[in-house]
């Protein structure tokens, strides 16, 4: 099928008999055309399906009102209330976004950032995949003066925002609530440790170990992708280690459903022979039981203040993309939103005092 030809203000200028300039104005409302015409001209652009063209008049603007987002997954609470806290701040102020999803590859992730910075976005909001080895597919928007803003997943760069939260901060209360309800050999599952996210909450992991004085033994330690199967394998080994631990501390809420259920298809009673705390505090927390103990941060929280970042450095309030000295002088801003440990039925085996 043959398209149709996309109608232009020449036609509609034509089948009224009136100058394009006339068109193009009344199309705008401008109070310069009188009421009857810009009526006249909004009804037959309306008939002939008359399309403005926004791409053509924001090239020559040279922006495209278009942040783009590239995220790590889509099928994700977490991910999900980010988006909501980004289209909050984005919806009033004249932007479109268009998303990518990286499917936790590193080789996705670039093929998305290439196409996002081909589509002429005038921003980019990105979490990094499990396996992103460099940032170099990020070059091109800091040599155009493109501001980035890296949340949760980040790297430490020269330029740039990161929205983070304390990830060190955040482990050392989860398994310090562990060796507080008495759990002494506490292990951890977590994923990809090149990741910021899982090697700071590994960090506080260590840390509070030592708080306790108890001994840090890296087999206790399970490096995975926080999958169902990866989960199911982690429960088969830790009821199988010699002394077996009485508390796991892992880094997503979903395994964390997972392993439970696999302890408890095996005999082991949650939290009396293993106390769990998970992340993330997901919808599954509060749906299986015991109800799991988690950290809780929230992804509108951390949408809202990357959206409010970027949209800050587009208007040139802070950090001015265009100006060559913010993307060469490693100037670079790290935003940190609040997490709580949120205490349920998973890992409370002595009652809160």
């Amino acid at each position: 099928m043959i398209p149709k030809k996309e109608i232009t203000i020449y036609d509609i200028a034509k089948a009224l008999n009136i100058s394009p300039a006339t068109v193009s104005r009344g199309l705008k409302d401008h109070p310069a055309i009188n009421i009857k015409t810009r009526k006249r001209i909004m009804d037959m652009s309306l008939e002939m399906g008359y399309r403005s063209n926004h791409f053509a008049s924001n090239l020559r603007k040279q922006k495209t009102h278009t942040i783009g987002i590239l995220v790590h997954e889509l099928n994700s609470h977490f991910i999900s209330s980010v988006l909501a806290g980004i289209e909050k701040v984005t919806a009033g102020s004249g932007y479109d976004l268009i998303i990518g999803h990286s499917s936790e590859t590193y080789r996705k992730e670039v093929s998305n950032a290439h196409n996002l910075f081909h589509k002429r976005v005038d921003g980019l909001i990105a979490s990094l995949a499990f396996d992103t080895r460099d940032l170099a597919h990020f070059d091109p928007f800091v040599n155009k003066g493109i501001p980035v803003v890296f949340f949760d997943r980040v790297e430490n760069t020269s330029y740039g925002t990161r929205v983070v939260i304390d990830n060190a901060k955040a482990g050392f209360e989860a398994t310090t609530h562990l060796a507080a309800q008495g759990c002494r050999n506490i292990a951890h599952i977590t994923a990809n440790l090149t990741r910021n996210v899982y090697a700071d909450r590994l960090k506080g992991y260590r840390q509070a170990l030592e708080y306790y004085g108890l001994p840090y033994d890296p087999s206790r330690v399970l490096v995975n992708d926080l999958s169902e199967e990866a989960a199911m394998r982690a429960a088969r080994e830790i009821i199988n280690m010699d002394p077996r631990p009485d508390g796991v501390f892992i880094t997503n809420d979903f395994c964390a459903a997972v392993f439970m259920q696999a302890l408890k298809e095996s005999g082991v009673s949650v939290p009396e022979d293993i106390a769990i705390v998970g992340f993330n505090n997901d919808v599954i927390a509060k749906l299986i039981h015991p109800k799991l103990t988690t950290i809780d941060y929230r992804g509108e929280d951390m949408g809202e203040k990357a959206a409010t970042s970027l949209l800050e450095q587009l208007s040139g309030s802070v950090y001015p993309p265009t100006n060559p000295a913010y993307l060469h002088t490693g100037t670079s801003k790290t935003i940190v939103i609040p997490s709580e440990l949120v205490i349920r039925g998973s890992s409370m085996r002595r009652p809160l005092s």
